[in-house]
């Protein structure tokens, strides 16, 4: 018999065994407002078996070993061969093989596939972020290929495959391909026309070879790559396969992995090009305007990886103190727990619907979508992925010493909380891009004002918000030193909007107190006490 002062008592179940995305309301809200009718029951069917296998005690299990087993480089076989290669854990690959057969690179081959898979993408991230790199990648190389017919017709029907295979192979005998991407150099940084590497004119029409090197190259074990290059007319597309047709390796050497902070189940690498075989992508010279379609999916990826994260560190944190006891009572009951877990509640709806809007526009296709996603893309990119540590870090301090042991899965959640908003362009390149945006294509702003409009004369604060926005937007001289401001703004106005319209009352007047009327900290959990904090956090929790 256990000692008395053995017995377990008040400490809180697992989050398991529960549906990750029918527990989400937000989430489930948002697929039916953008979704066809005719689509909601097959992608409710979906996303419900998706979710249900994030929130299973098996794939919750894979997530934590993929994390405790990182990558391994082998540049070498036995016999001294050069072969280049990363090894994972099986349970990387059975993360990957899930994403993949989710349709999670297959937005392109079905009707509402953008929004069915950005709502998947946020539900199978919270089993694990890193995996989802190749699987972002993927699903963004598709846009930039198509600027060139014959390679498009060639790969993006494995592009889009449902079907994962592991292993080095000629693309023609893979049933399914991954895709990365090199843009980043050592002397450049987001400066990709300082790129130095060379492409060298070949022979045969549209094919080059490289010499030089890529400082970050993600997921180096794809089966092809998009990567920026100096052709003689310029900085150029170029895509890159892994092994070439004959089944020879390309020159793709890798120099070594990057010990990075988060993310440690995906492979970051330094690989060096000499002689390595490609193939142009669009015009010589216009490598940057080729592959800036992709980049602006990833960058989507981005806020939906963030709002992945938000929502189970929100999850967690709920769930917590919906059962741990504390001071004669459940933590979730206590005043001043209840505004603070109300107030990640908030962080984490807003994000979610942004999230799922930007997914909406890119099914839509329209003129008017486009433009709005040339600003608002940006401006969503910046703010949301800034949110995500902040909120981490608070919702982590609800589980008190609990959360800062890596058991609660907490610890991995603050580790990959800055990488959304450091991978694709850190702030300064998304406040700019959003500069760029209004100052060279008025239809982007526009069709931003034409959006926040919609909810004008709901909301006093939100009007007053609008309004302020406007006169700041009349005056942009000097603005770049102000941009990070304007587009802070840019992103709570179009949130608050969203929410006015969509969320129920209680979500939408919390908002639009504290972000857009002032009434609100400097800290989570600083919400206005008057509000209906209550109906917030039951809303945010997640049933099991």
């Amino acid at each position: 018999m256990a000692a008395s002062t053995h017995t377990v008592t008040n400490q809180v179940p697992p989050l398991v065994g529960y549906d990750v995305f029918t527990a989400d309301k937000a989430l489930v809200a948002a697929v039916e407002r953008h979704l066809d009718p005719g689509l909601l029951d097959e992608a409710r069917e979906d996303l419900s078996g998706l979710g249900k296998s994030t929130g299973s005690a098996q794939v919750q299990e894979w997530g934590a070993l993929a994390n405790e087993n990182p990558p391994k480089l082998r540049t070498h076989d036995r016999y001294g061969n050069r072969i280049d290669e990363v090894e994972f854990h099986p349970a990387y690959h059975r993360l990957l093989g899930k994403g993949v057969s989710a349709g999670l690179t297959a937005a392109w081959s079905r009707p509402g596939g953008h929004v069915r898979r950005a709502a998947g993408f946020v539900v199978w991230s919270q089993a694990e972020a890193g995996h989802g790199c190749p699987l972002s990648m993927t699903h963004a190389a598709v846009p930039a290929l198509r600027t060139d017919p014959a390679l498009a017709a060639e790969w993006e029907p494995r592009l889009t495959s449902t079907v994962y295979e592991e292993g080095l192979q000629p693309a023609d005998q893979k049933a399914g391909v991954l895709f990365g991407m090199g843009m980043t150099e050592k002397q450049g940084g987001s400066d990709v026309r300082a790129n130095t590497t060379v492409a060298t004119p070949l022979a045969e029409d549209g094919t080059y070879e490289l010499t030089g090197h890529k400082w970050f190259c993600s997921a180096p074990m794809s089966d092809g790559f998009l990567v920026l290059a100096q052709a003689p007319g310029g900085v150029t597309c170029f895509l890159l396969p892994r092994v070439l047709p004959d089944g020879t390796r390309n020159e793709f050497r890798i120099q070594r992995l990057k010990d990075k902070l988060g993310n440690r189940s995906n492979a970051s690498a330094e690989v060096e090009f000499d002689g390595t075989w490609v193939r142009r992508v669009g015009d010589e010279g216009r490598g940057v305007r080729t592959i800036i379609e992709m980049v602006a999916m990833t960058r989507l990826d981005c806020v939906l990886g963030a709002a992945a994260l938000m929502r189970q560190a929100v999850a967690q944190s709920v769930h917590h103190c919906t059962y741990r006891e504390a001071f004669g009572g459940r933590l979730v009951d206590k005043p001043l727990m209840r505004n603070v877990l109300a107030d990640l509640a908030l962080e984490s709806e807003a994000a979610t619907t942004l999230a799922l809007r930007l997914a909406a526009a890119y099914d839509d296709g329209g003129e008017q979508e486009r433009a709005f996603l040339r600003l608002s893309l940006p401006a969503a990119k910046y703010w949301v992925t800034k949110r995500c540590t902040p909120l981490v870090v608070e919702a982590s301090e609800c589980l008190g010493g609990n959360g800062y042991v890596e058991e609660s899965g907490m610890p991995r959640l603050l580790r990959e909380s800055p990488l959304n908003s450091i991978w694709e362009g850190a702030g300064n390149i998304q406040a700019l891009d959003v500069l760029r945006a209004m100052q060279r294509e008025p239809a982007a702003l526009n069709a931003f004002l034409q959006e926040v409009g919609k909810a004008r004369g709901a909301d006093h604060r939100l009007d007053g918000a609008i309004k302020d926005l406007l006169t700041e937007l009349a005056d942009l001289d000097g603005v770049e030193g102000r941009a990070r401001r304007l587009v802070e703004r840019i992103a709570l106005v179009l949130q608050g909007s969203l929410l006015v319209r969509f969320a129920p009352p209680e979500i939408a007047d919390a908002f639009c107190a504290s972000r857009l009327g002032g009434d609100w900290g400097n800290a989570f959990g600083t919400l206005p006490h008057t509000l209906d904090l209550t109906s917030v956090v039951e809303r945010a929790r997640p049933v099991t």
